[in-house]
């Protein structure tokens, strides 16, 4: 009888093995991007800090079209699409060109229509979009209506940055200061929240004056740094990064990896140093630039459509880089 039974046993094991799982490995789940680059809803500055309502730390990355004067053709909602869809970007920056010919002085209205072409697409995709007054001189009447208007139409979309002075050259930050000061006073009768940059002396670069120096009573302001990699290395961050100790808000409007003329080799090297030190930091940065200029710094070939879609034989070196960064 035990011996039977000890037969049974073995026959019901067996067969509740040969009924058990297959050995074969479940499939897994396709691994989610390294970076996920989403939107975060209002922002505020708190402590030196870009974060949520909650006060979570968050960080923009992203991409800046080209003058709008010159490359008004990816002024598109087609290309934010797919600078949000294929380059994994939060941010896309519109940098409204001021006072060259056929820019915002000589046509304002042209200006404002490629303007808003950038920044309503960037709402309805749901991402961040910087307003830039791109210029290097002052034009406080003209910059107060420009803003006026801006706030007037966008202020209630959280999506909305407003960029006053891309990159004063010669004047002093007593004089950027207050220019940047009145224009702020007009924007926030309109918009008491979004996030505001402000520029610094020498083409964005002397944030430690500013840093001495800060407005003072406005909230949600952040003041803008920009780098090109091949040129500016240890001594400008050595200056941002005594900035960030101090508790200056830093935003990295504009960067890339080449000379500061915008040509020359990519310095790959000095650009992963700087990237590094953004990421470690949380410090938001918008890529230069969307065009297709015989130029390192502007991304795409002639070949490039005005509407996305581009394939890899559409993009030149750097936009091959900063892609890989956003992804």
């Amino acid at each position: 009888m035990k011996k039977l039974l000890l037969v049974l046993c073995v026959a019901i094991c067996s067969c509740s093995e040969a009924a058990g799982p297959d050995p074969t490995p479940a499939p897994q789940p396709e691994p989610e991007l390294a970076l996920k680059n989403e939107f975060h809803g209002q922002l505020k500055v708190s402590s030196g800090q870009l974060t949520d309502l909650d006060g979570e730390a968050v960080m923009l990355r992203g991409v800046s079209f080209g003058w709008h004067n010159w490359w008004p053709r990816f002024y598109t909602s087609s290309t934010v699409n797919w600078l949000k869809s294929d380059w994994n970007v939060n941010l896309v920056r519109a940098a409204m060109g001021v006072d060259p010919d056929g820019a915002y002085l000589d046509n304002p209205d042209f200006a404002k229509q490629k303007v808003k072409a950038v920044v309503d697409a960037a709402i309805e995709a749901d991402i961040y979009v910087i307003i830039d007054w791109h210029s290097h001189d002052l034009y406080q009447e003209e910059a107060k209506e420009f803003f006026a208007e801006m706030a007037q139409t966008y202020g209630d979309h959280p999506h909305v940055i407003y960029e006053l002075f891309n990159e004063p050259d010669d004047e002093s930050w007593a004089e950027v200061k207050a220019y940047s000061e009145e224009i702020i006073a007009e924007i926030r009768k309109y918009d008491p929240d979004n996030l505001i940059l402000v520029g610094s002396p020498t083409w964005s670069q002397d944030i430690h004056l500013v840093a001495e120096d800060p407005i003072l009573n406005q909230e949600n302001l952040m003041y803008v740094l920009h780098f090109y990699a091949g040129t500016h290395k240890d001594y400008l961050r050595e200056r941002a990064e005594a900035a960030h100790q101090s508790g200056l808000p830093l935003f990295v409007s504009e960067c890339a990896g080449m000379e500061a003329s915008g040509d020359g080799p990519i310095d790959e090297a000095s650009w992963a140093s700087w990237l590094s030190w953004m990421e470690s930091r949380k410090i938001s940065w918008a890529a230069w630039s969307i065009a297709d200029k015989d130029e390192t710094c502007s991304m795409l070939l002639p070949t490039a459509s005005s509407t996305g879609e581009w394939a890899d034989s559409d993009l030149k070196p750097w936009a091959k880089i900063v892609k890989s960064a956003l992804k």
